[in-house]
């Protein structure tokens, strides 16, 4: 999933244009600390801010940018406010997955005329630097889709929101660029559902699909599609869980998020090496598989570029398709729920999505579940 890409051009016969990703808005029980962890461990730079001293009494937001990636931290400053009703039930997740399109009227009436249900009528926002328009649409659990249209707009963010910068040096970028894809986790017997509401409803069309053979290991299982849109920037993998002799990574999800919701979100950069290294640094904690995986790595995978030694050091997985390889690694739950996590890639040719490192991926999240007593 491509983020605000250079040109502002749709392919003509897609039927739902979209131009990119505008940003990803976490509801969180503590904006000002979250958006803190992602400036220091990811490298986040804060750019607008909203809240009491911009007019805002209920709620405060801080937005972060690196590379194409915006994301947006929100909380509340009440307990009955949605967004602490959010958190409670959910603890800090998305909320909001928002396009970049032409025009947001059109995107919503055309969603709705397919059958989405409204989140949220068109609306206009303007200040000095120009006008934005959104609306919204609901998609799985309680995630929405915001269709923001900004072509016109010069500001920081949105009206609304004042320019906010970063205030402490330890926040170095490192190198993320992009986001790859987003993963939606739904409940037993609903994928086919929610993968034909993104081909009814925004003409998504299926990429790949992945059964219980092709990810399970000797006790849970899952089962997986991925749709893409009309220009292949948006692609979202949507996963339930398969019986299994235990809790799968799914169920588990789904029993602390209390639903269907984002499970996690792939960024994409050029120099995964450097990228993961720094977040190492930074305390930020991934999945292990054993070093065993990287006995047989170059007989698997081929000629590659980049050092094994340095892959094995930093646990990084590679997997290779017919157009080329990628490298790959998750991190732990970023937050005390198991839920949303992060997985870092770099593709080098590769389109498909590690299918390979299927296997020793879900046993590292299965030693985990049994660490947490949830597998």
């Amino acid at each position: 999933m491509d983020t605000l890409p250079s040109s502002s051009s749709t392919t003509t016969n897609d039927q739902f244009p979209i131009l990119g990703t505008h940003h990803i808005e976490f509801y969180v029980g503590n904006a000002k600390q979250a958006a803190y962890y992602y400036q220091v461990a990811f490298g986040f730079s804060l750019v607008a801010y909203r809240g009491p001293e911009t007019g805002t009494r209920d709620t405060v937001s801080y937005v972060l940018q690196q590379g194409k990636i915006r994301f947006v931290f929100t909380g509340a400053l009440s307990p009955e406010h949605p967004v602490s009703n959010h958190v409670r039930l959910h603890g800090d997740g998305v909320k909001v997955l928002a396009l970049w399109v032409e025009d947001a009227q059109k995107a919503f009436d055309t969603a709705l005329a397919n059958g989405a249900k409204a989140a949220q009528p068109l609306q206009t926002f303007s200040d000095h630097h120009g006008t934005v328009r959104t609306a919204a649409i609901h998609t799985y659990g309680e995630t929405i889709h915001t269709f923001v249209e900004c072509q016109q707009y010069t500001g920081p963010f949105m009206p609304g929101f004042i320019t906010k910068e970063t205030t402490f040096e330890n926040h170095t970028p490192i190198g993320l660029q992009y986001v790859d894809h987003c993963v939606g986790n739904v409940e037993l017997g609903r994928m086919n559902e929610w993968v034909s509401f993104y081909q009814d409803v925004m003409g998504f069309k299926l990429l790949v699909t992945f059964d219980d053979k092709d990810i399970s290991t000797q006790y849970t299982a899952l089962m997986s599609k991925v749709v893409a849109n009309g220009n292949g920037y948006i692609k979202f993998p949507i996963n339930e869980p398969a019986e299994g002799l235990k809790k799968s990574q799914i169920d588990e999800y789904l029993e602390f998020y209390q639903g269907a919701g984002v499970q996690h979100i792939a960024i994409a950069t050029q120099n995964i090496i450097h990228t993961v290294d720094q977040l190492r640094r930074r305390g930020v904690e991934f999945l292990r598989v054993p070093n065993t995986y990287y006995d047989s790595l170059a007989q698997r995978v081929g000629n590659i570029k980049e050092s094994i030694d340095e892959l094995k050091r930093l646990n990084i997985l590679v997997d290779r398709d017919e157009e080329g390889y990628l490298l790959q690694i998750f991190t732990k739950p970023v937050q005390d729920r198991p839920t949303v996590f992060f997985e870092i890639i770099q593709r080098e040719g590769a389109t498909s999505f590690g299918k390979g490192n299927f296997k020793a991926l879900f046993e590292a999240i299965e030693r985990e579940q049994e660490l947490r007593g949830n597998l």
